[in-house]
């Protein structure tokens, strides 16, 4: 697995195999029933594969496969590695947060200057969330990472799973 971005908080790939998508599904379906390491849930045309709980930690990876028909024995497999998804939610939330008040701030810093009252105050905030924004990127490339590990363990499953050579 390469992954050419290294910005990229949540790496995506595409497979085509040449296997239908029934066989795909059903093998995952047979790995849940027959190995303990990693959980996987099988859900229409989607897959969810994550570490175990002993195994996890604050930035474990999940890989999310689309299972896409694009022939009879052709099929196309679209997969990205996430956190857990209340992870994902809680960072995604600090961000909206943090842009709303910078957004505000920004107006206020305006009003200020406009009205030629003081503005120190307010950009001093606005300094501040743009070093909060920048340490939330930080952490967000710290937690990708630490799950890089897990994200290859993953891969690794997946490929042996429906049996494709790395």
């Amino acid at each position: 697995m390469n992954i050419t971005n290294e910005i990229v908080l949540r790496p995506r790939f595409d497979l085509e195999v040449e296997q239908s998508r029934e066989q795909i599904l059903e093998n995952f379906t047979q790995s849940k029933k027959e190995q303990k390491k990693f959980g996987v849930s099988v859900v229409d045309d989607h897959i969810f594969m994550k570490l175990q709980n002993g195994e996890q930690h604050f930035w474990s990876p999940q890989l999310h496969l689309e299972i896409i028909d694009s022939t009879e024995s052709m099929t196309t497999i679209h997969g990205f590695f996430g956190p857990n998804p209340t992870v994902w939610t809680m960072f995604i939330f600090f961000h909206v947060v943090i842009g709303t008040i910078f957004i505000a701030d920004a107006i206020w810093i305006y009003s200020n200057f406009s009205l030629n009252k003081p503005y120190s105050t307010q950009l001093l905030l606005l300094f501040a969330l743009v070093i909060i924004w920048i340490l939330l990127y930080i952490a967000g490339s710290v937690g990708k990472t630490k799950g890089k590990p897990g994200m290859k363990e993953l891969y690794d499953f997946m490929n042996k799973t429906m049996e494709i050579g790395n």
